[in-house]
């Protein structure tokens, strides 16, 4: 095996072996329950205000925290308390999946109505 071949397979062992690795240790942090929520905080709307920045509602305890989010990081903006909230819809939102065929059927019949997409041929 010329020297090339054998850092080339050298190489590739090395990157599976810490693929490996790192799957095992992250099913396992899975298992063990690290970064899951735990205590009194609880987050109830957030409204994206553009691509890196959004309002989020935050339930502490019996209030809810208005914060800003940012590139900059967070900023309190208020906070009132949680019985004032609207009782939330437990609807859950439709998949992206289902928004998307929506948003494309609505293109392609609004496209046969007006007759565009056809080069009058």
């Amino acid at each position: 095996m010329s020297p090339y071949g054998g850092y080339l397979l050298e190489t590739v062992l090395t990157l599976l072996a810490v693929s490996a690795l790192a799957f095992v240790l992250l099913y396992a942090a899975r298992r063990v329950g690290v970064g899951r929520a735990t205590g009194g905080l609880d987050l109830v709307g957030r409204l994206p205000i553009d691509a890196r920045r959004s309002v989020v509602l935050v339930r502490v305890g019996r209030s809810v925290l208005v914060v800003g989010v940012s590139e900059a990081g967070l900023i309190k903006l208020g906070e009132l308390p949680a019985a004032d909230l609207p009782a939330a819809a437990d609807a859950p939102a439709p998949p992206f999946a289902s928004a998307l065929r929506t948003v494309l059927g609505g293109t392609r019949e609004k496209r046969r109505e007006s007759g565009s997409g056809t080069d009058g041929r």
